[in-house]
This record gives structure tokens, sequence and C-alpha cells, in this order.
């Protein structure tokens, strides 16, 4: 499906298009109408991001970020537990050295965790978007199990 915007500035996924109109879908709320083709324009972006686009950017953030369990655990960690030097980090959880850093570099960069000082050391915590995220997804869970 191709990205398209109306004239409006409205942003929708291309479903089936005819010689006068075509059938869009509408990313967030999945509805679907039929607008003149004269009202449209083709967006240079992917059909997917669009859709993605749809997802909170913090949880989005996170979902592209993270790719594994420990990784998750470790954001999990740092919220629960507040901000951590790096020798703790290393002591108390099972990620060597270079896996732990590599770990801690994606998640900064991806602006998930911050660089502190803990006890005159280098530590970490969550970001607000980090929080933010988490408890996106915790309060889908939650709203699941209701």
């Amino acid at each position: 499906m191709n990205p398209v915007r109306d004239d409006r500035g409205n942003q929708y996924l291309l479903v089936k298009r005819s010689e006068s109109a075509s059938l869009v879908r509408n990313p967030e709320t999945g509805d679907e109408c039929y607008i003149q083709n004269d009202r449209l324009e083709f967006i240079e972006a992917s059909g997917l991001e669009t859709a993605a686009e749809t997802i909170d950017d913090p949880v989005r953030t996170l979902l592209t970020n993270v790719h594994d369990e420990k990784t998750l655990g470790l954001l999990v960690e740092l919220e629960n537990r507040g901000t951590l030097g790096v020798r703790t980090l290393l002591d108390e959880y099972d990620l060597c050295e270079s896996d732990l850093h590599g770990r801690l570099t994606v998640l900064t960069a991806a602006g998930l965790l911050e660089e502190t000082e803990v006890a005159g050391e280098r530590g970490y915590r969550v970001t607000e978007t980090c929080e933010r995220a988490l408890e996106a997804i915790r309060n889908t869970v939650d709203d699941e199990a209701d």
C-alpha cells in the first residue's frame, strides 16, 4: 500500500485506485473511504512506515531499539531501581562488559537512557521517553487482563 495525502493534509494508505476516485484507509482508525483522485498526492514514504507512525513515539523508539529480553530487562531494572552505576550493573547482571557497553550505547543514542554520575562513577538512568514507553506497554497489558 502506498501512502497518500489529501488536500487537507490527512495521510492515508491507498487501498485501490480507479479513474476518478481512490479507496483509502486511515492508518490510525482503519476506516476506509473514497476520495477523488485530484484531491490526493503520493507521499515519498513506505506504506509500512506510515502505518508504524500510528504508534506513539516513545513506544516506537523502544520497539525499534530493544531487540531482546535482556535489553528490555535492563531498562525495566533501571526504571524500578533508579540510577545505577556501571560497576553495579556488571556485578549484578549477567552481561559481560562489552555486551553491557554495547547495549548502553544503543539505548543512550536512542534517547531511552541518559548517562549520569553515581558515587563519583559513570552511571545510567532511564529517560522520560523510556518511562512513557514502558508505562504504555504495561497499561496495554493491564487493560487486556481486565
